[in-house]
């Protein structure tokens, strides 16, 4: 997906392949193709979940010494916690709110492998907190790096990845909003024959690109920060995929700090109607490119495609076997999304 893997740890991403890899119906109108910017600029990703995983099971120091209520009510690493006592758990903070209340009794409704169970579980007190804790480690975020592909300037908002951001079953994951900054990419990890490369960089906080409101199909959008400057982005028209023809075309991405380069490819076969959104297959034929990344690795997912002056998708796959290869979306399928 090219979203990192050392800064996305927390997120398993599929890689055919997926370079990155819900539902949702579109939340506005399209984009203005009147006012699209070209991105290319890497991006750091922090986006809230809708759902609790469960990361791993610890100890408690009580009073009576280490106990785990989840790993004795029989709970495992990998559980989504569902509803503890009938409430909706969304975040970390509504688990710390139900076993605040004065329940006699707790029931934990988690869901294993697409499976819902139920575990009578019983809180213990911290012993230097005084609070009721339930001997598990959970995360409701997940973070990790892409690339931006289009900014809609009069709308004010942007479009990134190219694909969905998905969970270790290759399910879709619902986001309950996030933050998007700038990044700086300090290291490339080079893509060989069966082992995806990726970039390596590092969050930029102090400066914002937006706020994330959808993860879809076609990938992350969201709206830009107020204090984003596009006087320095490129504006440019967009390609119907009709237009697009078998030859010569180009990425533009960020290998190194956040410097936007151009670096040449081929479109090497067009799939208008492919249900996966693999509308391109394209090959990387830049030598400088080939020469730091092998290809397409993780990370460059969102790289916009420009064939004869006009955007006409993103980089979204990777072929594991071949990382000179990989598939492309349309800019038709990605401007639809939002």
């Amino acid at each position: 997906m090219l979203f990192g893997k050392k800064l996305f740890k927390t997120l398993l991403i599929f890689i055919t392949v997926l370079i990155c890899s819900f539902t949702v119906s579109p939340l506005s109108a399209n984009a203005d193709t009147e006012s699209l910017y070209l991105g290319g600029f890497p991006a750091g990703f922090t986006l809230s979940t809708t759902t609790v995983e469960v990361v791993g099971i610890c100890d408690v120091i009580t009073s009576e010494g280490l106990r785990s209520p989840a790993k004795e009510c029989g709970m495992r690493t990998g559980d989504i916690i569902d509803k503890i006592n009938g409430v909706e758990v969304n975040s970390t903070g509504d688990i710390n709110k139900i076993l605040s209340e004065q329940y006699k009794r707790f029931i934990i409704s988690v869901i294993r492998n697409g499976e819902n169970l139920e575990f009578e579980i019983n809180p213990v007190s911290d012993r230097s907190s005084g609070s009721k804790k339930l001997g598990i480690l959970v995360k409701d975020s997940i973070n990790g790096i892409g690339t931006v592909t289009y900014i809609d300037g009069k709308n004010k908002k942007f479009a990134s990845l190219g694909h969905p951001v998905s969970n270790a079953v290759n399910k879709m994951i619902e986001i309950n909003g996030g933050t998007v900054y700038g990044c700086v990419i300090y290291d490339v990890k080079k893509g060989v024959k069966g082992t995806p490369g990726e970039l390596r960089g590092a969050f930029e906080s102090g400066r914002v690109i937006g706020s994330a409101v959808l993860n879809c199909g076609c990938g992350i959008y969201g709206n830009l920060d107020d204090g984003f400057n596009t006087s320095k982005l490129t504006k440019i028209d967009k390609g119907n995929i009709d237009e697009v023809k078998i030859g010569k075309a180009c990425i533009y991405s960020t290998v190194h700090g956040n410097e936007v380069k151009k670096y040449d490819i081929s479109i090497v076969k067009t799939d208008k109607n492919n249900k996966d959104n693999r509308n391109f297959v394209i090959k990387i034929e830049d030598e400088e490119l080939l020469k730091i990344s092998g290809g397409i690795v993780q990370g460059m997912s969102g790289s916009p495609i420009v064939q004869n002056g006009k955007l006409i998708g993103a980089v979204t796959h990777v072929f594991v076997n071949d990382p000179t290869r990989g598939y492309g979306i349309s800019i038709d399928k990605m401007l639809s999304s939002y």
